[in-house]
């Protein structure tokens, strides 16, 4: 076969041209630390590359919703330890006023302490994140969620929790309703209410001096719905009896209660519930049984107010008989608070310390996709230093070859 001088300067120079641009390439990937300056070097990687970014990028979103969830989370927090620290400041002074030397006077200073108290629980209700959200008005977050309306305190917000998307598979509540966490907390013992009722031959206060206990739930437990119950107490020649009434649908209770002897601090139990009532109860004087029901923490300090400023001392209320119920009504409720407080105060750490587990997995994640991309993009010195130096060599020996080869013509034996 014949091959023109053409097809050998074209070829070398072709030839010459392939081991240039290999050495060049070769050259940027060692002066970029980037193996692939195009995704047609490795077709293959460079897809892969690809949907690591993708997923890396994912992996730091993530990880910036579980911050801001963690910083929220944290604020809550802190604000439902105030919220606990308040009430148990709140007890002591309601404890307090229930001692026998106090006068209406020392009761009434108790009474504008617990008045500061509600106006630093509205606040501590009222907590913001520092950017203007809301922490306790569910989806309402630019919303107030407590005001004060005429003595009254009112929830503005609703009932939902924000949720953060914290990995691919969990949402975590970043957030409570304030309507469960300040407005929903069940009085009495949480099935049934025991207070005072009104005396029925004055028409007003309880007379005596019977004060009635919160009471458990016996075996078997009340059917529910839970009907209402008068206990109503009569005084003959001496004896007091007591009778014990279905309100709601006058069906007899279980056992019936008629005209039974009163014992002071003995228990009274019918229809799965149980109580006593200690002291001396006047004639007509009455006490009521009803369901439990959802009382704010609002209305419980409040009412512990009006109970601390009402004077005790006159036969008009009973003396301090009402205020002992009060007292004893208002505290248990209070102890109620701090269950529902704490309760979602343990939610919530709850909810933090699965962030952090997430936080965790989710940087081990991001160290694993950056290794993967590393290993598809990074160059190899090593290799990339070798094959510069083997291509130099070969780029050197084809230059002189051509060198050789160009000089071969017959004019040159002329």
């Amino acid at each position: 076969m014949r091959i023109s001088s053409n097809t050998i300067f074209d070829n070398n120079a072709a030839l010459l041209n392939q081991q240039q641009a290999r050495l060049a390439q070769t050259q940027q990937q060692i002066a970029s630390g980037n193996r692939m300056s195009m995704a047609s070097d490795d077709p293959v990687a460079a897809t892969r590359a690809l949907e690591i970014k993708q997923s890396d990028a994912i992996n730091t979103q993530y990880a910036a919703n579980r911050t801001t969830a963690s910083h929220t989370l944290s604020l809550a927090e802190g604000s439902m330890q105030s919220v606990v620290s308040l009430l148990q400041d709140v007890q002591t002074a309601v404890i307090s006023a229930g001692n026998g030397s106090f006068g209406n006077g020392d009761r009434k200073v108790i009474a504008t302490q617990l008045s500061g108290k509600l106006q630093e629980l509205v606040g501590l209700a009222n907590s913001t994140d520092g950017a203007g959200n809301y922490l306790f008005s569910g989806f309402q977050s630019k919303t107030p969620p407590f005001a004060d309306m005429a003595g009254v305190i009112t929830y503005n917000g609703d009932d939902g929790q924000r949720l953060t998307q914290a990995s691919a598979s969990r949402q975590v509540a970043s957030s409570d309703s304030g309507a469960d966490v300040f407005m929903r907390v069940k009085n009495g013992n949480g099935t049934f209410v025991t207070q005072p009722g009104t005396n029925a031959i004055t028409l007003g206060a309880n007379t005596g001096t019977g004060i009635i206990s919160i009471g458990s739930v016996s075996s078997p437990p009340p059917t529910l719905p839970l009907s209402n119950y008068s206990v109503a107490f009569t005084v003959a020649a001496g004896v007091t009896t007591y009778t014990v009434t279905n309100t709601t649908n006058g069906n007899p209770t279980v056992p019936p209660l008629v005209g039974t002897p009163y014992v002071s601090g003995q228990a009274i139990s019918f229809d799965g519930m149980q109580f006593d009532i200690k002291g001396t109860p006047a004639d007509g004087d009455t006490f009521t049984v009803t369901p439990s029901a959802n009382e704010s923490l609002f209305k419980t300090i409040a009412d512990l107010i009006v109970a601390l400023n009402t004077p005790a001392a006159t036969p008009a209320n009973g003396g301090t008989t009402s205020l002992t119920n009060s007292l004893t009504r208002g505290l248990n409720n209070l102890d109620n608070a701090l269950n529902n407080v704490a309760t979602i105060q343990a939610s919530m750490g709850l909810r933090l310390n699965e962030i952090d587990a997430l936080q965790t997995a989710g940087d081990d994640l991001g160290l694993q996709f950056k290794q993967t991309l590393q290993k598809l993009q990074d160059t190899d010195y090593n290799k990339a230093i070798s094959d510069l130096t083997m291509q130099q060599m070969s780029l050197q020996a084809a230059q002189k070859s051509f060198v050789k080869v160009s000089d071969l013509s017959l004019f040159s034996y002329l």
